[in-house]
């Protein structure tokens, strides 16, 4: 987090006591950290605490006139590398999932483009509370990172989950947020993910039993190796890892304008959905009625949208994914080699394997190597295979620049 920048809001709440360690947390990372409270805040920890220990004045009134004179909350905005809310409360979050700008935290959320999180902290019965859980739900559909809450002991005396994550958490999540070094890094990923749904009626569709938990996986395991990670989901409800641009989409043609939206500038397209071969050839306008004993269901073919990418002009490296349920190898060497991908991982799926599991194992293929990565949480098997990309993918830049000297 050498010379990145935080923008760090603290919102009233007792969890605030907290987030003085946090600043210190994000300092001995080498982040810069600009402190900024509500009034709110103010009644739990004073601004000359959060000072000293970040050494930048705080930050607390829109209408700070020094500050305001150049537009001091859209230069805070385009200041930050990440912004984080901690703690976030209750009254915070319903802002937040209302747009409104009415203090100088809401504003800047509303007014940066850098990734923003929020660390919740409340009673448990209000984090349980059906509007809390709807502003939740709005706010990380919009992208917005939710870190925690932890459960345990509660200010209150009572026992559940509300509490503030602790600061050394917090500070190695918000990490995950900012493009760092690695493998990947200046890169851009583009991955799918999950199943699609292809309508067959206003309620029936045609789909599989994709949980795009690999494609997550594989998603969160880029953005730490460096990389700037768009992520297009199939119809799933797994957190959008820390970091990650998310789109969802429901159909394979969503899918593929997404991509195909999305492709410009990519340097690695990785598709791990499970993006349907066939479609219904006519959607009905009504719910179909059960009026005879059998139904007959025609398909036609969707288009493929690896294949489609595959064989753009200014394609990017080019990894797929093959799910079998018999000659696993085969089967993905020919894929390989049909849609002219650069790599591709394989794995075994039904009879309780892959689907709805928390582990899996990979046969990953290219064209001049052949790797086995063993059984392991997906996880774990998404950061071996974003190992293997980088790899090959230096190897063609390097066999690239190679032959741009020769000529």
């Amino acid at each position: 987090m050498q010379g990145k920048r935080i923008l760090l809001g603290v919102t009233g709440g007792i969890a605030a006591y907290k987030s003085p360690d946090l600043v210190r947390r994000l300092r001995e990372r080498g982040a810069e950290v600009q402190v900024v409270m509500s009034a709110g805040a103010r009644e739990f920890v004073t601004a000359t605490t959060f000072q000293a220990v970040s050494g930048r004045t705080v930050r607390a009134d829109l209408w700070d006139a020094a500050a305001e004179a150049a537009m001091g909350h859209i230069e805070l905005a385009r200041w930050a590398d990440a912004v984080l809310i901690a703690p976030a409360s209750a009254n915070f979050i319903a802002r937040l999932a209302s747009g409104q700008a009415d203090d100088l935290i809401a504003t800047l959320c509303l007014a940066t483009q850098a990734p923003v999180a929020v660390a919740p902290a409340m009673n448990h019965v209000m984090w349980a509370n059906a509007a809390t859980r709807a502003n939740i739900a709005t706010i990380s559909a919009r992208g917005v990172q939710v870190f925690g809450p932890g459960e345990g002991d509660q200010a209150c005396g009572e026992t559940g989950t509300g509490r503030m994550l602790e600061p050394l958490d917090l500070a190695d999540r918000v990490a995950a947020l900012l493009p760092g070094v690695g493998a990947l890094a200046g890169k851009r990923v583009l991955i799918t993910a999950g199943p699609t749904r292809e309508p067959i009626d206003p309620v029936r569709f045609v789909s599989n039993r994709s949980s795009g938990k690999m494609g997550f996986a594989v998603a969160q395991a880029a953005r730490e190796a460096g990389a700037t990670v768009v992520l297009v989901a199939g119809p799933v409800s797994v957190p959008t890892p820390a970091g990650v641009a998310r789109i969802d989409v429901e159909s394979a043609a969503d899918m593929l304008a997404a991509v195909l939206r999305e492709l410009p500038g990519t340097d690695v397209f990785i598709s791990t959905a499970a993006v349907a071969d066939y479609r219904p050839a006519r959607c009905a306008q009504q719910k179909i009625k059960k009026t005879t004993e059998t139904m007959d269901l025609s398909l036609e073919r969707t288009t493929d949208v690896l294949a489609t990418v595959a064989a753009h002009v200014e394609r990017p490296f080019v990894v797929g994914f093959a799910a079998e349920t018999e000659s696993v190898e085969n089967n993905a060497r020919a894929k390989l080699m049909k849609k002219n991908l650069d790599m591709i991982a394989a794995n075994e799926v039904g009879h309780a394997k892959a689907f709805d599991c928390e582990d899996n194992e990979l046969l990953v293929l290219s064209r001049g190597a052949r790797h086995e990565l063993a059984r392991a949480g997906k996880l774990t098997l998404a950061r071996g295979l974003i190992e293997l990309i980088a790899h090959d993918l230096a190897a063609r830049n390097g066999a690239r620049t190679r032959g741009t000297a020769l000529a």
